[in-house]
């Protein structure tokens, strides 16, 4: 396993910004950041009020790539909702990612293994026909999403992001 990701330094946490569904004018919001306790947060509440339902922060850059991977690993304590992984292979705004759920355990340290071949590419969590081949190497962006259209408040903690 090769860590891309350790949480436990805290400049890693500024290098993510959160894109809620503010941007289509709900009133979710999210933000991630460097715990006391040598982790980071992603964290906030999300609203259905004006049509929201989502949260996400990402980061992008080099630091993403993941040459000659097949799997992504996390380590998270999450608070048993489903997050969404996103990897993007664009930096263009409007641009599809590739896309996995997964679920937490509440309040349980838990390491997941995100194989590449079950990855879906999606545009705005819709399916996108004649998909590309996902190509670990040319990630250019990460991105943690949390998508449930629940309202309330919602919690992941995540220690590590590593290749395998």
């Amino acid at each position: 396993m090769t860590t891309l990701i350790d949480f436990s330094h805290p400049e890693e946490a500024q290098r993510w910004s959160p894109v809620d569904d503010a941007v289509m004018g709900g009133s979710s919001n999210s933000r991630l950041q460097h715990t006391e306790s040598g982790h980071a947060l992603f964290a906030g509440e999300v609203s259905t009020e004006n049509n929201g339902g989502f949260a996400s922060v990402r980061t992008s850059g080099e630091h993403c790539a993941m040459p000659g991977a097949t799997a992504v690993r996390l380590r998270v304590r999450g608070d048993g909702h489903d997050y969404r992984l996103r990897l993007r292979s664009s930096l263009e705004v409007e641009a599809p990612s590739w896309m996995r759920t997964f679920s937490t355990i509440p309040n349980q340290w838990i390491d997941i293994d995100l194989s590449f071949d079950d990855f879906r590419y999606e545009w705005r969590g819709r399916p996108v026909a004649n998909a590309p081949a996902l190509v670990p190497a040319e990630i250019c962006g990460l991105g943690l999403v949390l998508a449930s259209k629940e309202e309330g408040p919602f919690r992941l903690e995540l220690a590590s992001l590593g290749w395998r």
